[in-house]
């Protein structure tokens, strides 16, 4: 019995110290980083950006897979499924995350809580209430809220598809309101923006890189930031919470590993992203992007998750939002 109990002993050792051992090790081979999105947009520079930190820290190649489509779900599903030893990495945002459990529910191929291991959010880019100034006099939220009341369904609003970011924004503005307008969906931010910007459709929220090249002209006009505090690419520009307190609506981005990846490795990536997100240079870069540089941690991002997914589960349910899987 004694040797048994031994046997177990050194047994317990060895898997104790396995770990640690990992971790120092890591990592041994190519790292890959799975992008939900197209190259070139915002959320992949980001992640191209962390990408070649890894490479140049660790001297092992560092590649982004690009997996767009689906609203995520391609991308996240991915990486869902990829081997848990932590060269597989995702960047997944709010859609991703916190939207799409309730949008589609058991349908999801992966859950969020259960298949992923967040790992730190990097930024939140504003999403910002838009008009075109030839649809929409108002140039204030009290004054557009005064409009819509007046003319309910009337205002067309577009979004970049149904159950994203931009649409759930509007959705929750109404909801808060008592307003209502006429949701256009858009297979994208894109096509969105240029009937925008022709009349074909009235205002909408979207992300304020899209917006700023054609606010500085003149051709669309900036209302309202959906941010919790005034943003810091206009701290002249109101917030919605300033007329609505408790708004919030912006788009966020993090990076995760598959569940069952080693806890060491977890925490030695966490450190490492976080550490390259205080860098100076790092941050310029974030900003220059139209984006807040973040630096949350794993059980701070966690709780954050959790309450953006209940406050859009409540959105989604009221609105009786439905979607099928693409």
């Amino acid at each position: 019995m004694f040797k048994s109990f031994a046997a177990g002993l050194a047994a317990l050792a060895a898997v104790a110290c396995a770990a640690p051992a990992a971790a120092q090790d890591y990592p041994t081979k190519q790292i890959t980083t799975y992008v939900p999105f197209a190259a070139g947009g915002t959320a992949d520079i980001f992640a191209r950006m962390v990408s070649q930190h890894f490479q140049e820290k660790w001297g092992k190649p560092a590649i982004v897979e690009n997996a767009a489509g689906a609203g995520s779900i391609i991308g996240v599903t991915k990486l869902a499924r990829s081997t848990p030893d932590g060269h597989f990495l995702g960047l997944a945002s709010t859609s991703a995350l916190a939207i799409n459990p309730s949008l589609y529910g058991a349908k999801l191929p992966y859950n969020p809580g259960k298949d992923l291991v967040p790992l730190a959010q990097v930024s939140m880019v504003p999403n910002v209430l838009v008009v075109n100034p030839e649809k929409i006099k108002a140039r204030s939220v009290p004054d557009l809220i005064a409009y819509l009341k007046a003319n309910p369904d009337k205002v067309s609003y577009g979004s970049a598809g149904n159950g994203t970011s931009q649409h759930l924004a509007a959705e929750l503005f109404q909801q808060m309101t008592g307003t209502k307008m006429t949701h256009v969906p858009y297979k994208g931010s894109s096509a969105m923006m240029n009937d925008l910007l022709s009349g074909t459709i009235d205002l909408a929220f979207d992300n304020v890189p899209l917006l700023l090249p054609h606010a500085k002209t003149g051709k669309l006009v900036l209302i309202a930031s959906a941010t919790e505090k005034r943003a810091e690419f206009d701290p002249a520009l109101p917030t919605v919470a300033e007329t609505l307190p408790g708004f919030e609506a912006v788009a966020w981005h993090g990076f995760f590993v598959p569940a069952g990846t080693p806890g060491a490795i977890v925490d030695k990536l966490s450190a490492e992203i976080l550490a390259y997100m205080k860098l100076e240079t790092t941050q310029k870069k974030f900003r220059e992007l139209g984006a807040t540089p973040m630096t949350v941690g794993p059980a701070d991002f966690s709780k954050y998750i959790a309450a953006e997914t209940g406050k859009w589960k409540k959105v989604i349910e009221t609105a009786k939002i439905t979607a099928d899987l693409p």
